[in-house]
C-alpha cells in the first residue's frame, strides 16, 4: 500500500492527519487486519497486468511498482516477462517491506521509499495496482506519478455501484478493513486520470470479485447472474451490481 498526501522532500510521505490513517500501514495495523496482505490475489493481478502489456505490445526494459505490498505481483511478472526486464518495487510499510525482501532476486529489487521524491527515478512502465484510492491527495499523486514513466498501468477498484450505495455497508467495510478513502466508478476513475494529464491508451474491466471460488450457493447464483448480465451490457452491469475493477494504461 502507498497512501500519500501532498509531497514533501523527505524520503517518506508526510502524515495524512492527526488520526494518522497512514499509521494503518506503518504501525502494523494493516497487517493485523489483513494477515496475508492479499498475496493470494497476486498471480491473478499479475496475469491481468500481463494481459494489458501484451495487448498493447509493450516491451518495457524497466518496471516499477508504487505501493508494491508484499512484492508478489512483481515476482509473478518477473516469471512472465523477458529476461532483459528489471523490476523495482517501492513500499512505505516496514512490515510489507520485510515480506518483499524475501522475494528479491536478480533483476527484482525492493526499496522502503517513495519514488515520487526521487527526481532521478524514471521507468519504462510504472504500476499503481489498487493504490490511489488509499491516497488522500490522489490528484497530486497522479500528477507526480505521470512524470515517473513512459507508460503507467493502474488497477482501480470500482467500489461505487447501485448495489454498494444502496447497502452502504460494503463501502464502509472497504474503508475500515483495507483503507479505501476514495471510491470510484469507471467514469470518475478515467476522469481523475485525464484531469491529471494522463493520456488514456487502453482500459478494460477485471472481475476482481470472481477470481476465487464461490463459497456458497447464493454467491454462485449471484456470480452467474452477473456474468450473464455482463455479456449483454458490461457498463450497465458494473454500474448496478459492482464486483469489477478497472485496468487502465496511460502515457
Amino acid at each position: 500500500m502507498f497512501p500519500m498526501t501532498a509531497m514533501s522532500r523527505d524520503s517518506t510521505p508526510a502524515p495524512i492527519s492527526s488520526n494518522s490513517s497512514q499509521d494503518l500501514y506503518r504501525d502494523g495495523a494493516y497487517l493485523e487486519l489483513n494477515p496475508t496482505w492479499h498475496v493470494e490475489d497476486s498471480p491473478w493481478k499479475a496475469g491481468q497486468i500481463f494481459k494489458c502489456i501484451q495487448r498493447n505490445q509493450l516491451r518495457p526494459k524497466s518496471v516499477c511498482e508504487v505501493g508494491c505490498g508484499t512484492g508478489e505481483v512483481l515476482h509473478q511478472l518477473h516469471l512472465l516477462m523477458p529476461n532483459d526486464c528489471s523490476f523495482t518495487g517501492y513500499e512505505i510499510s516496514p512490515q510489507a517491506f520485510r515480506l518483499c525482501q524475501t522475494r528479491e532476486k536478480d533483476r527484482l529489487r525492493f526499496r522502503l521509499a517513495n519514488p515520487l521524491h526521487n527526481d532521478e527515478a524514471y521507468f519504462d512502465l510504472v504500476l499503481a495496482i489498487d493504490v490511489f484510492e488509499h491516497v488522500e491527495d490522489y490528484l497530486g499523486f497522479l500528477r507526480q506519478l505521470r512524470r515517473k514513466g513512459q507508460y503507467k498501468i493502474f488497477h482501480i477498484p470500482l467500489d461505487l455501484s447501485v448495489q454498494s450505495v444502496f447497502r452502504s455497508s460494503p463501502i464502509l467495510k472497504q474503508r475500515k478493513t483495507v483503507g479505501h478513502i476514495h471510491h470510484f466508478t469507471k467514469d470518475t476513475a478515467l476522469a481523475a486520470l485525464t484531469d491529471t494529464t494522463h493520456e488514456i491508451v487502453d482500459y478494460f474491466y477485471t472481475p476482481y470479485s470472481f477470481n476465487g471460488p464461490a463459497r456458497s450457493f447464493t454467491r454462485l447464483l449471484l456470480q452467474s447472474a452477473r456474468s450473464v448480465s455482463y455479456a449483454f451490457d458490461a457498463d450497465m452491469t458494473v454500474r448496478v451490481f459492482g464486483g469489477w475493477s478497472l485496468m487502465v494504461l496511460t502515457r
